[in-house]
């Protein structure tokens, strides 16, 4: 049987815990699952050791929202405002801005 593709990154991230990549993609992964709640301990990683991986923000901060954690869900996404803006992300600094005024209009 081949391995799901959550194993094959978790495996990844056995062998190289500093994969940003693979430990995002999990992340996503886990999002997706019957495991969603494993994903914020993920997004809680990348967001303190990889804060300038901006595509965290934007999926973190949606998570939280799936999971009633509103209030977090807009610091999270404030944050990633503020990194996209030092790093000139204009696609990634507007998806969040989209994404914290949809949180306000509801």
């Amino acid at each position: 049987m081949e391995p799901s593709r959550i194993q094959s990154l978790q495996e990844a991230l056995q062998l190289n815990p500093g994969n940003v990549f693979a430990r995002y993609a999990l992340a996503m992964e886990l999002m997706r699952s019957p495991q969603s709640e494993q994903a914020w301990e993920h997004f809680e990683i990348l967001l303190a050791h990889h804060p300038d991986y901006t595509a965290t923000y934007l999926q973190a901060g949606m998570h939280l929202v799936r999971q009633g954690r509103r209030s977090e869900a807009r610091q999270v996404l404030a944050k990633g405002i503020e990194v996209a803006q030092i790093h000139g992300d204009q696609h990634a600094r507007s998806e969040l801005e989209a994404a914290i005024n949809d949180l306000s209009e509801e």
